[in-house]
């Protein structure tokens, strides 16, 4: 699990550098997510802009070797999930996918068959461009990527 805090730990470091900039966007912290994830298990791949599937496109598909475990969509730092959760857009994947992150890079919300399985919040982005770590959401989200990088 260390190994697992240390990969969470980099990866606020990254998403604080790039907030630090003042201009980063939802794409920008994605070559960190994609990382993050494939530290986490061995033999996971990441795909950010896979090609569109029959629900739409969602950000990241996630593999081990040739099986696909799971997919990811991505929101801006600071985008309400709550609202997002009843958009068409995550009706639709909630309904096709059966495994599923949404994330705004700092909380993610773990669903599986549309149903919400866990979520858990790393912490909070600060006006300054840092983040306010939340240790208890840190060792949550350690928990949660693993959990649903186990292929079904």
């Amino acid at each position: 699990m260390a190994a697992d805090l240390k990969s969470i730990q980099d990866y606020i470091r990254a998403i604080e550098k790039k907030l630090a900039t003042g201009d980063a966007t939802e794409y920008t912290h994605r070559e960190a997510l994609g990382v993050l994830i494939e530290s986490l298990a061995s033999g996971i791949s990441a795909t950010n802009e896979p090609k569109h599937i029959e629900c739409g496109a969602p950000d990241f598909v996630i593999r081990k070797g040739v099986t696909t475990v799971g997919y990811i969509e991505a929101k801006d730092i600071g985008i309400s999930l709550g609202v997002t959760e009843k958009s068409d857009q995550l009706k639709r994947y909630l309904n096709s996918l059966t495994n599923l992150i949404l994330t705004d890079y700092l909380e993610f919300r773990w669903y599986v068959d549309g149903e919400k399985r866990l979520s858990a919040c790393l912490g909070t982005a600060t006006k300054d461009g840092k983040i306010k770590r939340d240790k208890d959401g840190i060792q949550a989200v350690a928990e949660l990527i693993p959990l649903f990088l186990t292929i079904r």
